[in-house]
This record gives structure tokens, sequence and C-alpha cells, in this order.
């Protein structure tokens, strides 16, 4: 019976183990930072920014890229 009481307590830890998982790759980097992310050149990144198929900020004169957005480009 007190097994059964554990149970929810466990699937909402988990839940809480992937959000908190999930906020890291929020961060912005800049063009270097994520060209030693993703092991590519400055360039490579500069031709995804103006094909359009990777999305980025431009503040202040600078690239800045969401971790995420850099995941998803990578896998998609």
């Amino acid at each position: 019976m007190i097994i059964n009481e554990l149970i929810p307590i466990l699937e909402q830890l988990e839940r809480i183990e992937k959000k908190v998982d999930g906020t890291k790759t929020n961060r912005y980097l800049d063009i270097q930072k994520a060209a030693d992310f993703t092991s590519l050149s400055i360039s490579t990144l500069r031709r995804a920014v103006a094909r359009g198929s990777l999305k980025c900020s431009r503040t202040l004169g600078k690239l800045l890229f969401r971790e995420s957005d850099i995941e998803r480009w990578l896998n998609g």
C-alpha cells in the first residue's frame, strides 16, 4: 500500500526533473559560442542564417542564437 502512494510522487519528480533539465537549452549563445557548441564554422552558421534555416536574434549588432533553436536546426 505504501508503494502505491509513492508512485504519484515519483511521477511528479520525473516531470520536475525534465523541466529543470529543459531550462538549460533556452540560453543565448553568440556566434563564436554557437560555433563551438555545434563544431561548425562561423561562416556556416552565417550562411544558415542568410538562408533562413537557422533562427537568430540581432541585438546590438550581434547575432545571438538560442541553444534550443540550434539543436532543432541540427536535428531537422
